[in-house]
């Protein structure tokens, strides 16, 4: 443009949205919204994604930054951003819910609101008038969204709002956290300057004094490993977030060390390599994964945030620990502040540098003669099956026939070929399924694993399948029916964008299984649950037929009830062929399990709370 009196705020604020790489901003319109929409359908190439709900939209830009950071190159993390705007006080609190889970979840996103004009506020001050959706309180939104952000603006000065803009977005970029731009109505024309350069993140000088911090922290961790000898390595978050998969390769592929995961960093790298042990998620892994990283000799997290989900109650760190993380490191009960993880991992590479620690548990204990598998990978490939004797779907049983699924029939029985899907999972049951799928990809699998807002796998699809159209991944959606019933009007959002997710909905009768297991475990054993069980109680849905209510002549969508492993298996083997037409167009299945079945990942619930059953 030519002049300056041709830029406005509402322009200035969509151009920098085009320069971070944003393709689609996801939100609820409402009148003091809609003149910036606008504003940038018409001056970029930024494009709404109009959603039923604003937590919908919520989650689908928390999806969108996730794939856009795990997809961009290692060298380019200001890539992995996304924006969702919504409407003052109604819309910006139902959006709350999913900026918390992203600032606890470190996910970057721009929370724009559009609020009532300056003019408006100084009619309130004056007489008192309130219009649509305003509170008495004058920074009631604006108060709350600096619980959950790093940094909160009010823009009323169009003369100030480029600078509040750019020192948000800053922000955004630099700490990996949700901003918050709150816009008067009577902004979003008012002139402004034009943007100027391109915003990017501000990393945190390595100064001498962290290189002294960083060298003493290395050297005591040597001397942890050096004493207790055959470490295994525990990935976690923040290798993700910080896109430093390359490093933790380079790493265990230099030591020879055995690698897990937390449930939070599953698929960092791919889960076919040959030094992968499995997710540790504390007493919830699978015995022989638990037993792997609970026998190591000493543990190193890399990365790894302590939750409830990664430990349900055990110890995160002793005196056999290495823990790097939150800026900082742990070495037993020496703590060294202002250590960053992205100089932490190679530093201690360097540092080992000849020396490897080869050690899989499952081939010593095979070569002692336990029957046990011959090597770790030879366990890990156990976990899928493509048949069962069953007739009647249980969970274990349907993950272990997804595995399969995801391993062999989706590549087309090639594991180092893409695969076409990207799994997404809900919280609760779906998982601690999931969690043991093995993801071939990088990045390969998503999940709310600190926040756990239930409905989050539902929302978060539409982010990945518009952030994964080149290459093209369908998100696979493991949901819980409870977790599905809060978000299911999602799915018309997906139908009406073209999308095609495979959404399998897990309908244990229509109950909260994992706050019955959490509250009162021994209902699965039959036993009394302390009267529990009358409020995990779902009302009954036939999800299946909701493909028709979201789906239409010409914009399809398909529903399944499915009941035995033969129609699981028939679905599949359509799924696997492109070419059959049943993959132009959402999927929507019902799967349909016991009451009282629930994951062995909880078995240790009912171990440690309930005494055996009298025997007979």
């Amino acid at each position: 443009m030519s002049s300056n009196t041709e830029w406005t705020v509402g322009r200035y604020l969509a151009t920098r949205l085009e320069q971070l790489g944003i393709r689609y901003l996801f939100g609820v319109p409402g009148d003091l919204l809609g003149p910036f929409l606008t504003i940038m359908q018409e001056t970029t190439s930024v494009r709404w994604v109009g959603t039923p709900t604003e937590m919908g939209a919520g989650y689908a830009a928390d999806g969108y930054a996730r794939v856009r950071l795990a997809d961009a190159a290692p060298d380019q993390p200001d890539q992995g951003v996304a924006a969702v705007a919504v409407t003052y006080g109604v819309g910006a609190f139902s959006l709350l819910n999913t900026i918390g889970g992203a600032y606890v979840e470190d996910v970057p996103l721009i929370a724009i609101n559009g609020a009532p004009s300056y003019e408006q506020w100084l009619n309130f001050q004056a007489v008192g008038l309130l219009t649509s959706h305003m509170s008495p309180r004058r920074e009631a939104n604006l108060e709350v969204y600096r619980q959950v952000t790093v940094d909160a603006q009010v823009l009323s000065n169009p003369g100030l709002a480029p600078s509040q803009i750019d020192s948000a977005i800053t922000a955004c970029l630099t700490e990996r956290k949700p901003v918050y731009l709150e816009v008067m109505d009577d902004l979003w024309h008012a002139p402004c300057e034009p943007p100027q350069g391109q915003l990017q993140a501000h990393e945190r000088p390595f100064t001498k004094r962290n290189q002294d911090i960083l060298a003493k922290a290395v050297a005591a961790a040597v001397e942890l490993i050096t004493k207790f000898k055959t470490p295994i390595v525990w990935a976690g978050e923040e290798l993700m977030h910080q896109r430093l998969e390359g490093e933790l390769l380079e790493f265990v592929e230099a030591t020879k060390m055995q690698f897990c995961t937390t449930v939070g960093a599953k698929s960092v790298v791919s889960e076919q390599h040959p030094l992968f042990a499995g997710v540790y998620n504390g007493k919830a892994s699978l015995p022989e994964i638990r037993d792997t990283f609970k026998n190591a000799g000493c543990r190193i997290g890399l990365g790894t945030w302590s939750t409830s989900k990664n430990l349900n109650g055990e110890q995160s760190i002793g005196d056999d620990w290495i823990v790097a993380a939150r800026g900082g490191v742990s070495v037993g009960a020496m703590y060294f502040p202002d250590v960053q993880l992205r100089f932490f991992v190679p530093a201690l590479k360097t540092a080992l540098a000849g020396r490897t620690f080869p050690d899989d548990h499952f081939a010593l204990a095979h070569k002692a003669g336990l029957d046990v598998p011959a090597t770790t990978a030879e366990f890990l490939r156990s976990l899928s099956a493509k048949h069962h004797k069953k007739t009647e779907l249980t969970y274990d049983g349907f993950f272990e026939r997804m595995n399969h699924f995801l391993e062999k029939e989706a590549t087309g029985g090639d594991p180092e070929a893409p695969s076409p899907f990207t799994v997404v999972s809900d919280a609760g049951f779906a998982l601690l399924g999931s969690m043991n799928l093995r993801i071939n990809e990088r990045a390969g699998f998503l999940a709310q694993n600190s926040w756990l807002s239930i409905g989050y796998s539902v929302g978060a699809a539409t982010g990945v399948a518009l952030g994964r159209q080149q290459p093209l991944k369908r998100p696979m959606v493991f949901v819980g029916d409870g977790s599905f019933q809060e978000i299911c009007q999602e799915l018309s959002t997906q139908v009406r964008n073209h999308l095609r997710p495979v959404v399998f909905v897990l309908d244990n009768e229509g109950f909260y299984g994992i706050e019955q297991m959490l509250v009162s475990p021994c209902y699965y054993q039959g036993k009394p649950s302390d009267g529990a069980e009358f409020y995990n109680v779902l009302h009954p849905w036939h999800y299946e037929k909701l493909a028709q209510v979201f789906g239409s002549e010409k914009d399809q969508m398909h529903g399944f009830k499915l009941s035995t492993y033969a129609e699981l298996d028939t679905l599949l083997t359509d799924l696997a062929d492109p070419t059959n037409q049943l993959n132009h167009a959402p999927i929507l299945a019902r799967v349909r399990l016991s009451r009282h079945d629930y994951p062995r990942a909880l078995q240790y619930k009912i171990d440690d709370n309930c005494p055996p059953p009298p025997s007979s």
